[in-house]
């Protein structure tokens, strides 16, 4: 993966810039997938819900932390900073295991790190000097458009383990497809893959943890846009 972001705190990707985003999703299709263990992710992930509760409670408090750091240094904290990505980390692991994607079927590990063999993974370089204005209207003011988008993405209702939206849609669907045929159609992996990318896209944004603008673009598929293939 391409880790040339030497200079985070840019304004929004341009004609001349490079493609990539330093927030990189990535994931692979595990095959054979069960076609029934779906069913049932809602309470085999339950440990993990638990856990990710308390850790986005942590997250809340840190980002407050980071905002008056930011603020007054121009920096995140290098600790706080790998707790914050750590905790996004481990939520997408368990959002690509379950609801947000049913990818695997192989059980999310409890740790903030990355697992290198684990089929899901999510990185950001530490950004160095973060702007000390944009800290102050980026989580608020300039990511409106992005949540209005992201509403749309992940909705609100919530029936069983069934989020509303067009992400929990696609992945019943997704769900749907494997006890009928025992197949993921690859389409729709993709098309999950980027509406994903695109919402951790932002909440690295929002959550102070870079300064690069989220473009307003859905890069499907399990790699990066400018990664090798």
């Amino acid at each position: 993966m391409s880790t040339d972001f030497t200079d985070p705190a840019v304004r929004p990707p341009g004609p001349g810039t490079p493609k990539g985003h330093p927030a990189r999703l990535t994931a692979e299709l595990d095959t054979p997938l069960s076609r029934w263990l779906w069913l049932v992710k809602w309470l085999l992930a339950l440990p993990h819900y638990v856990v990710l509760f308390f850790l986005w409670v942590a997250f809340t408090g840190v980002s407050v932390v980071a905002f008056f750091a930011i603020l007054f240094t121009g920096r995140y904290p290098r600790p706080l900073f790998d707790f914050s990505t750590g905790v996004l980390r481990w939520n997408w692991r368990v959002a690509y295991y379950a609801y947000g994607a049913l990818g695997t079927d192989r059980y999310p590990p409890f740790t903030l790190a990355d697992v290198p063999d684990y089929p899901a993974h999510w990185d950001l370089p530490y950004p160095g000097e973060l702007s000390r204005g944009l800290v102050l209207v980026k989580w608020w003011l300039l990511a409106v458009p992005h949540y209005l988008i992201l509403g749309f993405f992940l909705g609100g209702a919530r029936l069983a383990w069934f989020s509303g939206g067009l992400i929990g849609l696609l992945a019943l669907f997704a769900g749907i497809a494997l006890a009928f045929t025992g197949l993921y159609p690859r389409g729709l992996f993709d098309l999950l893959l980027g509406l994903n990318r695109w919402v951790m896209r932002v909440a690295a944004y929002a959550a102070l943890l870079t300064d690069v603008y989220p473009p307003f673009r859905l890069d499907q598929g399990g790699r990066e846009p400018d990664a090798s293939p």
